[in-house]
Parts: structure tokens; C-alpha cells; sequence
């Protein structure tokens, strides 16, 4: 009996596995499926009660879940895709939950409303960019040294994440996203230009503009009718001025930085500039062009307890949610902050521009900040504006190695990935 994979055949999950077959050198038959009939026959529901696909017919019995089939597929191949000793094995899988567990969830949250198949929540749908934007970062930094996820050669884990990955590539990640994860993207390409992916992604185009998804479409109000006419009560006694003045509301405290005279420099055309755009070539020299000095002020932050900081995951989470928590600053600040050094010798440090002269309430309010130490920049000093640049383009340092971001994106307009 051939293996028979019962499944849509544009459904990502099945190129997943007929792309491993390919390198497998297993011969799989596919058949003509479709959802929502085929998956509630009786007979489809004998192979998998919860109606799910892909499901992979087998001599032995019916197998469903993906990646459950991968690694069955991986023990009758040719070739070796589970890795060369048990430790690759376990890093193999380690990878392919990161691709099904990390992943796949946000990935979905951000999608499905574009595809129509969930209502439209864009607060989830900015959660979920946090989270992605926090995974590739994890993700570059372990890619920076490396071809392949596990070992010298394709694996599982690079098949299974690679598919993963790849409507947020062609449908979400723009350019202004993509720039800052080079060596996840150059793994990606390396994938998808291998000739088993190409024979079922024959072609790739990468995101030019991120889809969004619609907005809800109002519902129809049902019509009025007309109540019979009550009579108007008689009015209350009128309170006097004191109690008048206690029930008023508050008004809403405006920012002090509201109060500064206007700045030549647009912070949000700045945050744009810099997200679309090459940074040593295009943005600084923005920067500095428009840069207002009596507006605006730099800071450098370090990390008081930097001793402390031993996984990359970890670390990125804890910037991450500062950045989450500095809603009030979105307004009024920019920051890039980074992670260097190599497990478990980590330490995190940024710049950030404030509006005004000094660091701003929005800023002081939120407890992270006292976990930094901070210092002013002068612009005009030539050691302090190369550390500005060198902190917004990720590049120039000597005598560290630098792990990779944290997210600057929080306060950046557009494109606010960690914006709740």
C-alpha cells in the first residue's frame, strides 16, 4: 500500500510534507481534497476524529498532526534530516516546537483577519507583532553564524520553519521590517531556493506593502420606532456652584512637553524615515539635517545589572516588556536599544531621543527605567554622535559582539510592533 496524503494541495501543512518527501526520496500520491466536505466524510473521520488535515494514509494506520508525519517520513528516507547524533535530534525538534508553538500562534492572530477568516481585533493583531518581531530576533541572532538551523545541512527544523515562515514573508513583512533581520532573511532565501522547495513554491515573491486586514463592517441599526410621548419630568432643583464644581469631571492632565514651543523637527516623519529606509545612507543623514537641538535631547542607558543576564530570550523579554509598558512615551521618545555579548555573558544598552531637555516624566513614571543607568549625549561631541549612530544602525562596534536588538519599534509610528 503507497502513503497517501489526504490534504488540500495548496495547503502549506502539505507542501511542508511533500517537500520532505522530496528530499526523502518518498513517493507519496495525492489526491484531489477539499475542505469542508472531504474532512466530514465518515470515512475521513475514522482517520482522524477531529477532522483535521493533512492526514498521511500508511500501511500501518492513518497518521495526522504535521510534524508527527515528518518525523515518520524522516525514518524511511534516503536521507538524513533528523540530524547526526541524538543532541542534533533534540535541537531538530527544539526548532520545529519554536516553528509550531512560537510561531505558528501570532503568525495566525496577524493573518487570519487579512484572510478573512477571523473578525478583525487589532489590538491582538499588535500583540501578535510584538511577539513576531521578538522570535526573529532570537532567531537572527542564532542564524548570525550559521547556514542552517541544526548542523551543516538542511534538517527538518529548517523545512518546518522555513514553511512557517512564509506567508508572513510574502504577505506582512515589508522591507522597513525585514531590513533589520539579514541573516533570517538570507537563511529564508537559502530555503526556499532549494530545488525540492522549488518544485512546490515555484515562486517566491518577497512582501512589497503589509496587507491589513478590513475593518469590521458596521451593523445595520434596526429601525427606530416611535415611542409614545412621556411627559417631560420638571426639572431638578438646581445644585449650588460648590457641589456643581466637586461632580465635574477631571480633565484629562496634559503632557508638560505639550507645553514646549513647537518643534522644528516631526518625530513621526523621523520614526517613518528611519523604519522605510537604509539607515548610515538615507536616515541619518535625515537626522541630522532636521535634528532640532532645542527640542529635542539624547540619552544613553545601561543596564545596572547586567551580570545577571545569561539566555537571549530572556533578555530580549525583559526590554520588551519595558518597551510595552511606555505607552505614554510613544509621543514624545525614540529608542534603540540592543543586546551584546554572548550566553551567558549578556548586557543590554540603548540611546534614545526625548522631547525637551531632559528625560521625561512619561519615561520616569515607568518603574523599568530605574533599572538603567543614564546618561546625557551632546550631538556636537564626535564620541557621542557616533555612538548615536552606531546604536541606530547596529553596526560599528569594536571590542564586543553584538547579539541583536531588543525592538526600537515601540515608539516608532507605523509600524509598532510592541505597541499593545
Amino acid at each position: 500500500m503507497a502513503l497517501t496524503l489526504l490534504a488540500p494541495k495548496d495547503n502549506l501543512r502539505s507542501k511542508k510534507i511533500l517537500v520532505t518527501a522530496k528530499y526523502l526520496g518518498v513517493d507519496i500520491e495525492t489526491v484531489d481534497f477539499k475542505m469542508g466536505t472531504d474532512n466530514k466524510t465518515k470515512e475521513f473521520l475514522q482517520l482522524n476524529p477531529l477532522g483535521k488535515v493533512p492526514v498521511l494514509k500508511t500501511p500501518e494506520g492513518p497518521i495526522f498532526e504535521s510534524h508527527a508525519i515528518l518525523r515518520f517520513l524522516a525514518q524511511k528516507g534516503k536521507r538524513n534530516l533528523m540530524g547526526k547524533t541524538p543532541y542534533e535530534a533534540a535541537i531538530v525538534d527544539q526548532w520545529m516546537e519554536f516553528a509550531s508553538t512560537q510561531i505558528e500562534p501570532p503568525a495566525s492572530t496577524w493573518l487570519y483577519p487579512i484572510w478573512g477568516l477571523i473578525p478583525n481585533n487589532p489590538a491582538a493583531t499588535n500583540k501578535a507583532k510584538g511577539d513576531l518581531i521578538r522570535l526573529l530576533t532570537v532567531l537572527n541572532t542564532h542564524l548570525a553564524s550559521r547556514t542552517w538551523l541544526v548542523g551543516e545541512r538542511i534538517s527538518l527544523a529548517d523545512i518546518s520553519l522555513g514553511v512557517n515562515l512564509h506567508p508572513l514573508y510574502t504577505a506582512v513583512l515589508d522591507a522597513g521590517m525585514r531590513k533589520k533581520f539579514t541573516h533570517t532573511n538570507r537563511w529564508f532565501l537559502t530555503v526556499f531556493n532549494q530545488p525540492e522547495f522549488k518544485e512546490y513554491f515555484p515562486e517566491l515573491t518577497l512582501c512589497v506593502k503589509t496587507a491589513v486586514a478590513k475593518d469590521p463592517e458596521p451593523k445595520a441599526e434596526a429601525p427606530k420606532t416611535e415611542a409614545p410621548k412621556a411627559e417631560k419630568p420638571k426639572p431638578a432643583p438646581k445644585k449650588d456652584e460648590e457641589e456643581e464644581d466637586f461632580e465635574e469631571k477631571e480633565p484629562k492632565a496634559k503632557s508638560a512637553l505639550d507645553l514646549l514651543p513647537k518643534s522644528s523637527m516631526d518625530l513621526d516623519e523621523w520614526k517613518r524615515t528611519y523604519s522605510n529606509n537604509d539607515t548610515r545612507p538615507v536616515a541619518l543623514p535625515w537626522l541630522w539635517e532636521h535634528f532640532d537641538a532645542e527640542g529635542y535631547c539624547w540619552f544613553f542607558c545601561d543596564y545596572k545589572y547586567n551580570n545577571e543576564l545569561q539566555k537571549v530570550f530572556m533578555t530580549s523579554n525583559l526590554v520588551g516588556g519595558w518597551f510595552q509598558r511606555l505607552d505614554k512615551l510613544r509621543k514624545y521618545g525614540f529608542g534603540s536599544v540592543l543586546i551584546f555579548g554572548e550566553e551567558p555573558n549578556l548586557s543590554i544598552s540603548g540611546v534614545w531621543l526625548f522631547r525637551g531637555k531632559e528625560i521625561p516624566e512619561e519615561m520616569k513614571v515607568c518603574d523599568d527605567s530605574e533599572l538603567y543607568n543614564w546618561t546625557k549625549l551632546d550631538h556636537t561631541n564626535a564620541d557621542d554622535k557616533k555612538k548615536i549612530e552606531d546604536f541606530l544602525a547596529w553596526d560599528g562596534f569594536t571590542g564586543v559582539t553584538f547579539s541583536g536588538p531588543v525592538s526600537y519599534t515601540h515608539l516608532r509610528a507605523h509600524e509598532t510592533v510592541l505597541d499593545l
